[in-house]
Protein backbone atom coordinates (compact mmCIF):
# COMPACT_ATOMS: atom_id res chain seq x y z
CA UNK A 1 0.00 0.00 0.00
CA UNK A 2 1.60 3.57 -1.04
CA UNK A 3 1.10 6.51 1.28
CA UNK A 4 1.11 9.90 0.03
CA UNK A 5 0.77 13.31 1.64
CA UNK A 6 -2.94 14.89 1.43
CA UNK A 7 -1.56 18.50 0.76
CA UNK A 8 -4.48 20.50 -1.20
CA UNK A 9 -3.72 23.40 -2.90
CA UNK A 10 -4.84 26.57 -1.75
CA UNK A 11 -7.05 27.34 -4.43
CA UNK A 12 -8.90 24.29 -4.79
CA UNK A 13 -11.97 24.74 -2.61
CA UNK A 14 -12.84 21.47 -1.00
CA UNK A 15 -16.58 20.51 -1.03
CA UNK A 16 -18.22 17.96 1.30
CA UNK A 17 -21.42 17.81 -0.14
CA UNK A 18 -23.29 19.43 -3.34
CA UNK A 19 -27.03 18.67 -3.77
CA UNK A 20 -28.76 20.07 -7.01
CA UNK A 21 -32.44 20.22 -6.85
CA UNK A 22 -34.13 19.99 -10.43
CA UNK A 23 -37.85 20.45 -10.84
CA UNK A 24 -39.51 17.49 -12.19
CA UNK A 25 -41.72 18.36 -15.78
CA UNK A 26 -38.69 19.43 -17.42
CA UNK A 27 -39.56 23.29 -16.60
CA UNK A 28 -36.65 25.30 -18.57
CA UNK A 29 -37.16 28.75 -16.27
CA UNK A 30 -36.24 26.04 -13.45
CA UNK A 31 -32.47 26.96 -12.23
CA UNK A 32 -30.28 24.37 -10.03
CA UNK A 33 -30.24 25.78 -6.20
CA UNK A 34 -26.83 24.89 -4.64
CA UNK A 35 -26.92 24.11 -0.64
CA UNK A 36 -23.60 23.86 0.52
CA UNK A 37 -24.57 23.56 4.17
CA UNK A 38 -26.14 20.51 4.46
CA UNK A 39 -24.02 17.87 5.38
CA UNK A 40 -26.57 15.25 7.03
CA UNK A 41 -25.89 11.84 5.81
CA UNK A 42 -27.91 10.72 3.47
CA UNK A 43 -29.97 7.72 4.47
CA UNK A 44 -30.48 4.26 2.33
CA UNK A 45 -33.44 3.48 0.82
CA UNK A 46 -35.48 1.07 2.18
CA UNK A 47 -38.46 0.16 -0.25
CA UNK A 48 -38.98 0.50 -3.71
CA UNK A 49 -39.52 4.16 -5.23
CA UNK A 50 -43.26 5.50 -5.11
CA UNK A 51 -43.93 8.77 -7.72
CA UNK A 52 -43.50 11.31 -4.99
CA UNK A 53 -39.27 10.65 -3.70
CA UNK A 54 -37.35 12.12 -5.68
CA UNK A 55 -34.68 9.84 -8.18
CA UNK A 56 -30.79 10.41 -6.33
CA UNK A 57 -28.05 10.57 -9.25
CA UNK A 58 -24.79 11.00 -7.67
CA UNK A 59 -21.26 12.44 -10.15
CA UNK A 60 -17.98 11.56 -8.69
CA UNK A 61 -16.00 14.27 -8.88
CA UNK A 62 -14.34 13.83 -11.91
CA UNK A 63 -15.50 17.81 -12.33
CA UNK A 64 -15.24 20.56 -10.07
CA UNK A 65 -18.75 20.87 -8.17
CA UNK A 66 -19.16 24.09 -10.43
CA UNK A 67 -18.21 21.95 -13.74
CA UNK A 68 -20.57 18.99 -13.04
CA UNK A 69 -23.43 21.92 -12.30
CA UNK A 70 -22.99 23.54 -15.61
CA UNK A 71 -22.42 20.22 -17.35
CA UNK A 72 -25.13 18.42 -16.22
CA UNK A 73 -27.57 20.27 -15.21
CA UNK A 74 -29.42 19.84 -18.66
CA UNK A 75 -29.19 16.50 -18.78
CA UNK A 76 -30.85 16.09 -15.50
CA UNK A 77 -33.48 18.65 -16.64
CA UNK A 78 -33.90 15.77 -19.26
CA UNK A 79 -34.11 12.74 -17.21
CA UNK A 80 -36.69 14.64 -14.70
CA UNK A 81 -38.65 15.20 -17.52
CA UNK A 82 -38.30 11.56 -18.84
CA UNK A 83 -39.33 10.43 -15.02
CA UNK A 84 -41.78 12.06 -14.46
CA UNK A 85 -39.98 13.02 -10.99
CA UNK A 86 -37.40 15.36 -9.02
CA UNK A 87 -34.11 14.76 -9.79
CA UNK A 88 -31.73 15.52 -6.66
CA UNK A 89 -27.78 15.62 -7.90
CA UNK A 90 -25.52 14.31 -5.07
CA UNK A 91 -21.86 14.99 -4.62
CA UNK A 92 -18.99 14.58 -2.65
CA UNK A 93 -15.67 15.32 -2.28
CA UNK A 94 -13.93 12.13 -2.72
CA UNK A 95 -14.75 8.87 -5.27
CA UNK A 96 -14.31 6.85 -2.00
CA UNK A 97 -17.38 8.56 -0.25
CA UNK A 98 -19.23 8.29 -3.59
CA UNK A 99 -18.72 4.81 -3.92
CA UNK A 100 -20.03 4.71 -0.02
CA UNK A 101 -23.28 6.22 -1.11
CA UNK A 102 -24.19 3.89 -3.88
CA UNK A 103 -22.72 0.67 -1.20
CA UNK A 104 -25.83 2.09 1.42
CA UNK A 105 -27.79 2.23 -1.62
CA UNK A 106 -28.45 6.03 -0.76
CA UNK A 107 -28.72 7.13 -4.12
CA UNK A 108 -30.28 5.54 -7.23
CA UNK A 109 -27.89 6.34 -9.99
CA UNK A 110 -24.28 7.34 -10.31
CA UNK A 111 -21.49 8.37 -12.53
CA UNK A 112 -18.26 7.00 -11.15
CA UNK A 113 -14.90 7.01 -12.36
CA UNK A 114 -13.48 3.28 -13.97
CA UNK A 115 -10.95 2.66 -10.95
CA UNK A 116 -14.16 3.65 -8.50
CA UNK A 117 -16.44 0.98 -10.44
CA UNK A 118 -13.73 -1.51 -9.79
CA UNK A 119 -13.28 -1.32 -6.12
CA UNK A 120 -16.38 -0.57 -5.87
CA UNK A 121 -18.22 -3.29 -7.39
CA UNK A 122 -15.64 -5.71 -4.99
CA UNK A 123 -15.80 -3.74 -2.25
CA UNK A 124 -19.43 -1.82 -2.15
CA UNK A 125 -22.01 -4.21 -4.22
CA UNK A 126 -23.11 -2.05 -7.53
CA UNK A 127 -24.40 -2.93 -11.09
CA UNK A 128 -23.15 -1.55 -14.54
CA UNK A 129 -25.59 0.18 -15.84
CA UNK A 130 -25.31 1.73 -19.49
CA UNK A 131 -21.77 2.83 -20.47
CA UNK A 132 -20.87 6.54 -22.49
CA UNK A 133 -20.24 6.46 -25.96
CA UNK A 134 -17.78 9.19 -27.12
CA UNK A 135 -16.28 10.14 -30.41
CA UNK A 136 -17.67 6.13 -31.65
CA UNK A 137 -15.76 4.34 -28.61
CA UNK A 138 -16.10 3.28 -24.87
CA UNK A 139 -12.66 4.08 -23.92
CA UNK A 140 -10.34 6.51 -22.79
CA UNK A 141 -6.62 7.23 -21.45
CA UNK A 142 -4.32 8.62 -18.99
CA UNK A 143 -2.80 11.48 -19.92
CA UNK A 144 0.14 12.88 -18.33
CA UNK A 145 0.49 16.82 -18.32
CA UNK A 146 3.14 19.05 -17.41
CA UNK A 147 3.09 22.89 -18.02
CA UNK A 148 3.86 24.26 -21.64
CA UNK A 149 7.76 25.61 -21.20
CA UNK A 150 8.32 22.59 -19.15
CA UNK A 151 11.74 20.45 -19.79
CA UNK A 152 9.94 17.42 -18.95
CA UNK A 153 9.19 15.21 -21.96
CA UNK A 154 8.21 12.00 -20.00
CA UNK A 155 7.41 10.41 -17.08
CA UNK A 156 10.99 9.29 -15.81
CA UNK A 157 11.93 13.17 -16.31
CA UNK A 158 9.22 14.22 -13.51
CA UNK A 159 11.91 12.46 -10.94
CA UNK A 160 12.18 14.66 -8.31
CA UNK A 161 8.92 16.98 -8.92
CA UNK A 162 5.50 17.95 -7.07
CA UNK A 163 2.81 16.02 -8.59
CA UNK A 164 -1.23 15.97 -8.61
CA UNK A 165 -2.80 12.59 -8.55
CA UNK A 166 -7.00 13.37 -9.10
CA UNK A 167 -7.93 10.74 -6.07
CA UNK A 168 -6.97 7.66 -4.89
CA UNK A 169 -9.35 5.65 -6.67
CA UNK A 170 -9.10 7.34 -10.14
CA UNK A 171 -7.65 5.24 -12.79
CA UNK A 172 -6.33 7.70 -14.73
CA UNK A 173 -5.58 10.29 -12.30
CA UNK A 174 -4.29 7.69 -9.99
CA UNK A 175 -3.73 4.11 -10.49
CA UNK A 176 -2.81 4.70 -14.44
CA UNK A 177 0.22 6.87 -13.33
CA UNK A 178 1.10 4.61 -10.39
CA UNK A 179 1.16 1.41 -12.47
CA UNK A 180 3.26 3.07 -15.27
CA UNK A 181 6.21 4.35 -12.18
CA UNK A 182 5.79 0.05 -11.16
CA UNK A 183 6.63 -0.82 -14.76
CA UNK A 184 9.59 1.78 -14.33
CA UNK A 185 10.66 -0.43 -11.06
CA UNK A 186 9.54 3.09 -9.16
CA UNK A 187 7.39 4.05 -6.40
CA UNK A 188 5.64 7.72 -5.96
CA UNK A 189 6.59 8.44 -2.46
CA UNK A 190 10.69 7.72 -3.04
CA UNK A 191 10.34 8.87 -6.96
CA UNK A 192 7.96 12.56 -6.20
CA UNK A 193 9.45 15.35 -4.23
CA UNK A 194 5.86 15.15 -3.11
CA UNK A 195 2.19 14.31 -4.54
CA UNK A 196 -1.30 15.65 -3.55
CA UNK A 197 -4.80 15.24 -4.61
CA UNK A 198 -7.11 17.58 -6.16
CA UNK A 199 -10.02 15.65 -6.40
CA UNK A 200 -11.21 16.36 -9.66
CA UNK A 201 -9.71 16.53 -13.26
CA UNK A 202 -10.35 20.34 -14.09
CA UNK A 203 -8.51 21.19 -10.93
CA UNK A 204 -5.59 18.79 -11.74
CA UNK A 205 -5.34 20.78 -15.03
CA UNK A 206 -5.30 23.97 -13.74
CA UNK A 207 -2.94 23.37 -11.23
CA UNK A 208 -0.34 22.31 -13.77
CA UNK A 209 -1.38 25.21 -16.00
CA UNK A 210 -0.51 27.94 -12.86
CA UNK A 211 2.70 25.96 -12.39
CA UNK A 212 1.27 24.84 -8.75
CA UNK A 213 2.57 21.55 -9.70
CA UNK A 214 5.26 20.32 -11.76
CA UNK A 215 3.57 17.34 -13.29
CA UNK A 216 -0.63 15.30 -13.38
CA UNK A 217 -2.65 12.80 -14.55
CA UNK A 218 -5.91 13.42 -16.21
CA UNK A 219 -8.64 11.71 -18.02
CA UNK A 220 -8.29 12.40 -21.79
CA UNK A 221 -12.66 12.59 -22.04
CA UNK A 222 -11.95 15.72 -19.22
CA UNK A 223 -8.59 17.10 -20.43
CA UNK A 224 -10.68 17.61 -24.04
CA UNK A 225 -13.27 19.07 -22.71
CA UNK A 226 -11.70 21.70 -19.85
CA UNK A 227 -9.67 22.61 -22.88
CA UNK A 228 -12.90 23.36 -25.24
CA UNK A 229 -14.29 25.03 -22.50
CA UNK A 230 -11.24 27.18 -21.29
CA UNK A 231 -8.98 27.35 -24.95
CA UNK A 232 -6.30 29.69 -22.90
CA UNK A 233 -5.07 26.73 -21.11
CA UNK A 234 -4.22 24.88 -24.10
CA UNK A 235 -1.28 27.02 -24.43
CA UNK A 236 -0.06 26.73 -20.94
CA UNK A 237 -0.04 22.68 -20.78
CA UNK A 238 1.29 20.26 -22.69
CA UNK A 239 0.61 16.34 -22.95
CA UNK A 240 4.50 14.06 -22.40
CA UNK A 241 2.50 10.25 -22.03
CA UNK A 242 -0.78 8.67 -23.13
CA UNK A 243 -1.78 5.41 -21.69
CA UNK A 244 -3.03 2.49 -23.63
CA UNK A 245 -7.03 2.87 -23.61
CA UNK A 246 -8.92 2.01 -20.67
CA UNK A 247 -12.86 1.54 -20.40
CA UNK A 248 -14.58 4.30 -20.27
CA UNK A 249 -16.47 5.62 -16.92
CA UNK A 250 -19.89 3.94 -15.89
CA UNK A 251 -23.00 4.31 -15.50
CA UNK A 252 -24.14 2.43 -12.23
CA UNK A 253 -26.87 1.43 -9.93
CA UNK A 254 -26.85 -0.17 -6.48
CA UNK A 255 -28.07 -4.01 -6.33
CA UNK A 256 -30.62 -3.17 -4.40
CA UNK A 257 -32.50 -0.63 -6.70
CA UNK A 258 -35.83 -2.06 -7.48
CA UNK A 259 -35.81 -4.08 -11.18
CA UNK A 260 -38.67 -1.53 -12.30
CA UNK A 261 -36.93 1.74 -11.89
CA UNK A 262 -33.76 -0.10 -13.26
CA UNK A 263 -35.02 -0.92 -16.71
CA UNK A 264 -37.16 2.29 -16.58
CA UNK A 265 -33.31 3.82 -16.53
CA UNK A 266 -31.93 1.86 -18.86
CA UNK A 267 -34.51 2.57 -21.13
CA UNK A 268 -34.15 6.03 -20.77
CA UNK A 269 -30.61 6.15 -21.10
CA UNK A 270 -30.36 4.00 -24.16
CA UNK A 271 -33.04 5.80 -26.57
CA UNK A 272 -32.15 9.28 -25.30
CA UNK A 273 -30.22 10.07 -28.07
CA UNK A 274 -33.19 9.71 -30.82
CA UNK A 275 -34.68 12.85 -29.61
CA UNK A 276 -33.52 16.46 -30.54
CA UNK A 277 -33.80 17.19 -26.42
CA UNK A 278 -32.16 14.29 -25.49
CA UNK A 279 -28.94 14.75 -28.07
CA UNK A 280 -28.30 18.05 -26.81
CA UNK A 281 -28.63 16.64 -23.15
CA UNK A 282 -25.98 14.18 -24.32
CA UNK A 283 -24.02 17.16 -26.41
CA UNK A 284 -23.85 19.23 -23.06
CA UNK A 285 -21.61 16.13 -21.61
CA UNK A 286 -20.10 15.28 -24.69
CA UNK A 287 -21.66 11.87 -25.13
CA UNK A 288 -22.79 10.41 -28.30
CA UNK A 289 -24.86 8.06 -26.62
CA UNK A 290 -25.11 5.40 -24.08
CA UNK A 291 -24.72 1.99 -24.89
CA UNK A 292 -24.98 -1.73 -22.97
CA UNK A 293 -22.28 -1.88 -20.70
CA UNK A 294 -19.85 -4.74 -21.33
CA UNK A 295 -18.55 -5.96 -18.05
CA UNK A 296 -14.69 -6.90 -20.23
CA UNK A 297 -13.89 -3.40 -20.32
CA UNK A 298 -12.54 -3.11 -17.46
CA UNK A 299 -10.48 -5.94 -17.24
CA UNK A 300 -7.28 -4.21 -17.61
CA UNK A 301 -8.21 -1.96 -14.72
CA UNK A 302 -8.60 -4.42 -12.51
CA UNK A 303 -5.14 -6.42 -13.42
CA UNK A 304 -2.99 -3.10 -12.62
CA UNK A 305 -5.61 -2.96 -9.36
CA UNK A 306 -4.58 -6.19 -8.34
CA UNK A 307 -0.60 -4.85 -8.82
CA UNK A 308 -0.91 -1.69 -7.43
CA UNK A 309 -4.06 -1.66 -4.67
CA UNK A 310 -5.02 1.59 -3.64
CA UNK A 311 -3.22 4.58 -0.90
Amino acid sequence: MINHGRARLRLLAAVSVLVVILAGCGSSSTYPTVRLTDLEPLPPRTARLDQDSPLRVAIASVLSPRGNIESYGPFLSYLSERLGRRVELIQRQTYAETNELIGRSSVDMAFICSGAYVEGKQSKGMELLVVPQVNGETVYYSLIIVPADSAVHSLTELRGKVFAFTDPLSNSGYLAVVYHLWQLGEQPETFFARTIYTYSHDNSIKAVADKLVGGAGVDSLVYSFVLEREPYLGAKIRVVYTSPPYGIPPVVVPTSLDPETKAQLREILLTMHEDGRGRQALADIKVDRFVPADESLYDSVRQMLEVVGTP
